[in-house]
């Protein structure tokens, strides 16, 4: 019998253990081992106060406790030896079953792809993408068609659609002009009937002038 045999359980011509029941025996060495540790780890530090309170008052005692130190150190490297082979031993049986698993799903959806191809005929799937190319290209004409609005496209000719559009202008143009040639008939507003106030006459006021220019010339005499 292997050790691995021994250490699950396995007997000659017996089933194995499943690689979840492996890696589940080998977390819980792995949790027996750290709780070891701990207990040594306690050990050695109680040994070395206990080394350091004897001194060399009694030397004895205190090379009894630096003995029992360094087996519990030697029970100490040995554990996290162990440690280091379980802790890879059980990353390699992790990394085998998620890839057991892996090829077992590939596994399946190779057959299920394999049955969803079985019936199917290359030939026929050429065919019948053609035909839904063909399709696909008539119907995109169809709707061109549809949505081309009738009449657009037509072709005129450019230079008898602006004369055109000088004739409706100057039509325009010759309207208003009668239109306002008509409002000369309207009635004029009535003239007031209120005099304005009489202003003197500029002759006046030049006579009287040429009167005090002559009375002062004859005094002057």
């Amino acid at each position: 019998m292997s050790v691995f045999g021994r250490l699950f359980g396995g007997g000659k011509g017996g089933k194995g253990p499943s690689p979840q029941e492996a890696i589940h025996k080998l977390r819980e060495t792995e949790e027996m081992l750290q709780k070891k540790q701990d207990f040594l780890e306690k050990k050695i530090e109680q040994e070395l106060q206990t080394a350091k309170k004897y001194g060399t008052k009694n030397k004895r005692g205190a090379l009894l406790a630096l003995k029992r130190k360094k087996r519990y150190e030697k029970q100490l490297d040995q554990i996290d030896g162990t440690l280091s082979t379980i802790e890879y031993q059980r990353e390699a049986l992790e990394n085998a079953n998620t890839n057991t698993e892996v090829l077992k799903n590939m596994g399946y959806a190779a057959k299920a792809m394999k049955a969803a191809h079985e019936h199917m005929d290359i030939d026929k799937v050429d065919d019948l993408m053609q035909d839904i190319t063909e399709q696909q290209e008539l119907a995109m004409e169809v709707s061109e068609a549809i949505s081309r609005p009738v009449g657009i496209g037509e072709e005129f000719d450019e230079d008898e659609l602006l004369a055109e559009l000088e004739e409706l202008e100057q039509e325009e143009l010759d309207k208003s002009m009668l239109e306002i040639g008509g409002s000369e008939n309207v009635p004029l507003p009535n003239v007031p009937s209120t005099s304005l106030p009489a202003r003197p006459a500029k002759k006046e006021e030049d006579d009287d002038d040429m009167e005090d220019l002559q009375r002062w010339a004859m005094e002057a005499m």
